[in-house]
């Protein structure tokens, strides 16, 4: 099973093979700055992903050399973002914007960082659960250098995958870290050589995409539920997932298969 849009000249790439969506941005010659087009793109096709019930993981990541230099800024110096002024608007329907998006989806979500990133891409990048980046990347965290905040997430997710004052050093002062660095501070799961990344990439989310994959949303939900909520309001919503779980075919097939010593094959039913 594949499905492709990988049109000439489209800004977002979308594929799916084998059970996983892969999602490229695709403007390496502006190191995959998102346009406003794009935003839109990402955002669809994100959901798109997380609406197909043959996808069971999705890859995030970027053509060229960056993965996302940010968002296009080629019109700021002239006040063509629509942000500035008196007239910036302060009623922006975020829901659908590609980082809220990416937070809510139950499908999990790998970011192969094939190269630098900074800005709104670092943001997006965070978002996913899981990052392999390349040797060769760079992660800046220069939001305060350019005169703002992390505007897509970053100050949320920094505190809650660093922790508070690694989180704080790295927005305070703008810091940006090396491929290394960025596993030491907890902000990748593992260095890859870039010209292993999307398989690396693809092994991890077959690895994934061969377990059930009702179960694998669903835990991806409680998991972002226990984000918010209180040991005892956790454990009790984690009872009210498990129930269905156990009805379903796929918890039969995990069960036969566990007596009969042979690897399942799960359906998603």
């Amino acid at each position: 099973m594949a499905d492709s849009n990988a049109a000439l000249g489209a800004e977002v790439l979308y594929e799916v093979s084998e059970h996983i969506a892969t999602i490229t941005l695709n403007r390496p010659e502006r190191m995959n700055t998102i346009s406003g087009p794009m935003l839109t793109q990402l955002a669809e096709l994100l959901l798109k992903a997380d609406r197909d019930p043959e996808v069971r993981a999705i890859i995030l990541t970027g053509a060229g050399k960056a993965f996302c230099a940010g968002l296009d800024l080629r019109g700021a110096g002239q006040g063509k973002l629509g942000l500035e002024g008196a007239s910036a608007p302060t009623n922006l329907d975020l829901r659908s914007t590609p980082p809220t998006v990416l937070f809510n989806l139950d499908t999990p979500t790998i970011c192969a960082l094939n190269g630098s990133a900074a800005g709104y891409g670092l943001d997006t990048a965070l978002g996913c659960d899981m990052r392999l980046v390349a040797d060769r990347a760079k992660l800046a965290v220069a939001f305060t250098k350019r005169g703002v905040v992390p505007e897509s997430g970053g100050t949320w997710l920094l505190p809650r995958l660093v922790g508070w004052s690694k989180a704080a050093e790295l927005i305070f002062t703008g810091r940006t870290l090396t491929a290394d660095e960025a596993v030491a501070w907890g902000l990748a799961s593992r260095v890859v050589a870039a010209d292993q990344l999307q398989a690396e990439a693809r092994k991890l989310a077959a690895e994934i995409a061969g377990n059930a994959p009702l179960a694998v949303q669903a835990a991806k939900r409680m998991m972002r539920m226990g984000l918010s909520e209180g040991f005892d309001e956790h454990v009790h919503h984690v009872f009210l997932q498990l129930m269905p779980l156990v009805r379903t075919q796929d918890f039969g097939e995990a069960v036969a298969a566990f007596m009969e010593k042979r690897p399942a094959v799960f359906k998603g039913r």
